[in-house]
């Protein structure tokens, strides 16, 4: 993985310079490959005579002059690094390079829609790339003003971070270009910087003084609804505005759905990046257009928080997510139509950050970042989610208006700086009165989660003579927290199971008693964390987690529903309850789940449960049990709902028989119709790619279903399943594709993972030692993205047996891989070592049924 700047050598750099701006000068015109690149750098040095090194990686470099003196770019580039010595006290570099385009989705990423030939630009350079693009300090700590002008083709729409003083100039001598130049802006990291360029559709609009924009491709404009877009983004300026107390900073705002993008978004000051699967082109869920307002609201979040105050180094990255996702659900919890987002959250984002905060790799919410290749692995579940989990825990410690109060004065103090996570916590003491150092090593400086468990006897009359909450931490990670949490008891009745008492309380150390339920009659059940106060895994008692697996869909409530639901999965993904009882436990329970979200995350998991953990002999029933109650579901969904399209995608994902897989062909042929249901291009591709993983279709459907759908998205789909064709020259195939390394980053990631379907480990097992054999090399050629890629998909692990543990041992041991391809492998090596636990336990459920 080439390049990587470490934290010490950024600090020595921060200390010796001061950089006051940069002038960037860009011709889009020069070729398919490469385009020149010119930057003018303007920068002080604290120690006259000093040396440093300034980041740039480009296929050639033509000149570098130094204070008027030439160096000779064959001594001093290195092809990541000019060397720059003899420092005077003011300075001034000018750079001049042909830069690559990219294919990676890193840099100046270029992309040619196959629907109309037309070219289509745009940058991604978190956390360290913009050096692809111009010759740069590529580091967060050192700010300036950013000034770019852009020769481009006469159709291209040119964006970049400010709003342009001139565009379409004509250029001297050529009717082919044009000129486009956007004035310096205020101070701001080089990896926030941003150029979008080609024959992009755009939408235009105002709110607040604000000029609002929203760009996609031009073969996507007919699918755009960019008044969706401008509403959700008009209500997160009017509520951040009132409680961050200050203006947006940037001047226009910008959202730009670019192809082929490896994120989400990414926050570019006033110039915002976002997947452009967010524009649907086949119908979706509501929970889809809730996860697309998320999103904008995260990144609109980060115009204050990460862009107009930046942290130092990338130690505080975890603040600078954890902050825009806690701020983007409180914003639609309070501003958008999605006032349950607090739900989504607890069900979709905390169960990603308890799935991360078990692993081997897991790491305290402020981790050690000590270098570029680090800040890659930890975007991670414990940077967003368990971020955000214990931000809701400090507001509500704090209280929200002190703890909104602490982000202005922040904001206010720091304004185009860099701070440290010691510059909030102290802002947010001063507002609310209370010590957060305490908090602060509880729950940011050490790793790992709690567990809580309920603990009680009873009299003869079924009454309760104690209760205590029992807290556990791993024995790898073994702190024991302070907690806020409810306990809930709910009983059966003829209105379903419904909640009778409800006792808050503080939990501390191993033990805690909780004296107000001395007397009770014992429920049907016990649920901790009830209301989903804290961050923490919950266990059932034998008798809660009977009435769950009995009656779930009996709980009245939807978020105490989830609740448990999320236990039950917790306790299978530790074996502490069978894979199969957990598949049950959701055939039973769905029909009662009207939550969309909640609903399609729980068929998600019911699908992993039979693919990872579930007995080998018994999955297959499994299987058709799930996929027998979904048809069900199916046909008696409500026409043209959002559950009816959710279930006719897990259905797909379910069906493994001949009876199943007939009916997905007959959905795809026309032959069979469900009421309500359009099998539109995307749905067609779900059922496609299942059929062929399957070996009811194959390459002559492939190639008929991309005939009607030649667009990108539909060379994606495709790639994908030709990789999850279930024959050995196909596998054969697919793996010359991914090891060559030359495909674009969305075919690559698609053809991954149709090349690593679940379905055919054996397919994949004489793949195991190419995938070691060729590892080092990968991480060590290959660009951050496709390297991090290759190393987390194509790891052997749905071979869940003790020789995958022992291979990879075997490799760390011989290899000493870095420590970032170290995590990698062993979370891999991880969820093999849970798979197996899992299916034992399985297993052993099964021979006691027979």
């Amino acid at each position: 993985m080439a390049g990587n700047l470490t934290r010490d050598e950024a600090r020595e750099r921060a200390r010796l310079l001061d950089v006051a701006s940069y002038g960037v000068e860009l011709d889009l015109t020069t070729g398919d490959t490469t385009f020149a690149s010119t930057t003018k750098i303007r920068f002080d040095c604290s120690e006259p005579g000093a040396s440093t090194f300034v980041d740039l990686v480009a296929p050639e470099v033509e000149s570098v002059v130094l204070n008027g003196r030439a160096l000779d770019p064959a001594q001093v580039f290195d092809g990541g690094r000019i060397a720059l010595d003899g420092l005077e006290a003011s300075n001034e570099l000018t750079v001049v390079a042909k830069a690559a385009y990219m294919r990676t989705g890193e840099g100046l990423h270029r992309f040619v829609d196959p629907v109309d030939g037309k070219v289509y630009l745009y940058t991604q350079f978190e956390t360290s790339d913009a050096h692809r693009m111009y010759t740069c300090f590529d580091q967060p700590d050192l700010k300036a003003r950013f000034e770019l002008a852009v020769t481009a083709p006469t159709d291209f729409e040119v964006v970049s971070n400010s709003a342009p003083d001139t565009e379409r100039a004509p250029v001297e001598g050529r009717e082919d270009a044009v000129r486009w130049h956007f004035p310096a802006t205020d101070p701001v990291s080089t990896y926030i910087t941003a150029l979008i360029a080609g024959p992009y559709h755009v939408e235009r609009d105002s709110h607040d003084g604000i000029p609002l924009g929203v760009f996609c491709r031009a073969s996507l404009a007919e699918h755009l609804d960019a008044d969706a877009i401008f509403e959700v983004t008009k209500q997160g300026f009017d509520f951040y505005h009132r409680v961050f107390g200050m203006r947006y900073p940037f001047g226009k705002y910008d959202q730009l759905f670019v192809p082929e993008f490896n994120a989400g978004a990414m926050e570019n000051a006033g110039a915002v990046t976002f997947l452009e699967d967010y524009v649907f082109r086949s119908r979706v869920t509501d929970a889809r257009y809730e996860r697309r307002a998320e999103t904008i609201l995260h990144e609109m979040a980060h115009m204050w928080f990460g862009d107009l105050v930046t942290m130092r180094w990338w130690d505080d990255l975890w603040l600078n997510e954890s902050f825009a996702t806690y701020s983007s659900v409180h914003c639609q919890a309070e501003a958008t139509k999605w006032t349950d987002a607090w739900t989504t959250f607890a069900n979709v984002e905390k169960a990603w950050a308890l799935r991360q905060d078990q692993l081997p790799s897991t790491h305290p919410i402020a981790a050690d970042i000590p270098d570029m290749q680090a800040v890659e692995v930890n975007f991670d579940g414990i940077t967003y989610a368990k971020g955000a989990s214990v931000l809701k825990q400090l507001v509500a410690y704090v209280g929200v208006d002190a703890f909104f109060e602490g982000v202005r004065e922040y904001f206010k103090e720091h304004a185009y700086g860099n701070t440290e996570l010691s510059d909030l916590l102290r802002q947010l003491e001063r507002a609310s009165g209370r010590d957060l150092s305490d908090w602060s090593r509880q729950w940011l400086e050490t790793a790992g989660v709690n567990t809580m468990r309920p603990e009680f006897a009873t009299d003869d009359q079924g009454r309760f003579t104690s209760f205590a909450v029992l807290q556990e931490a791993a024995e790898d990670y073994p702190t024991l927290r302070d907690h806020r949490l409810a306990v809930g008891l709910y009983d059966r009745t003829d209105k379903g199971i419904v909640r009778r008492r409800r006792v808050e309380l503080d939990v501390r150390g191993a033990r805690t008693e909780v004296p107000e339920l001395v007397g009770e009659e014992r429920p049907d059940l016990v649920l901790i964390n009830d209301d989903d106060l804290t961050f923490t895994k919950v266990r059932l008692d034998e008798r809660s987690l009977r009435t769950v697996v009995e009656g779930v869909g009996e709980i009245a409530e939807s978020l105490p529903r989830a609740l448990c639901f999320s236990a039950a999965w917790d306790m299978t993904r530790d074996a502490e309850m069978a894979a199969r009882d957990y598949v049950r436990l959701v055939e039973s329970g769905i029909g009662g789940v009207h939550d969309v979200s909640v609903a399609q995350m729980l068929l998600r998991q019911a699908v992993s449960a039979l693919v990872n953990y579930a007995d080998p002999e018994w999955a297959p029933a499994g299987f058709d049990l799930l996929a027998a109650k979904l048809r069900d579901l199916l046909t008696a969904a409500e026409p043209g709902s959002d559950l009816q399209l959710v279930y006719a995608h897990g259905f797909a994902d379910a069906a493994v028989s001949d009876e199943h897989l007939s009916l997905l062909q007959g959905l795809l042929d026309g032959a069979l119709e469900v009421e309500g249901l359009t099998v539109d291009t995307d749905l067609r591709w779900t059922l496609l790619r299942r059929l062929v993983a399957r070996g009811r279709a194959g390459e002559k459907e492939i190639a008929a279903e991309l005939e009607s759908d030649p667009t990108a998205t539909g060379e994606r789909f495709a790639a994908a399943c030709r990789a999850a064709i279930p024959t050995a020259e196909a596998k054969a195939a697919a793996w010359d594709r991914i090891t060559a390394g030359d495909m674009a980053n969305a075919e690559f990631r698609a053809t991954l993972l149709g090349f690593t379907e679940p379905s055919h480990a054996e397919l994949c097992r004489p793949y195991v030692e190419p995938y070691f054999a060729r590892l080092g090399e990968v991480w060590e050629g290959w660009t951050k993205e496709f390297a991090q890629s290759f190393a987390e998909i194509a790891y052997p692990s749905h071979l869940v047996e003790e020789q995958t543990l022992r291979r990879t041992d075997a490799y760390i041991e011989a290899q000493s891989p870095a420590p970032a391809l170290h995590r990698l492998l062993i979370e891999g090596r991880a969820t093999v070592e849970r798979a197996l636990r899992a299916r034992r336990r399985d297993a052993e459920a099964g021979a006691a049924e027979k």
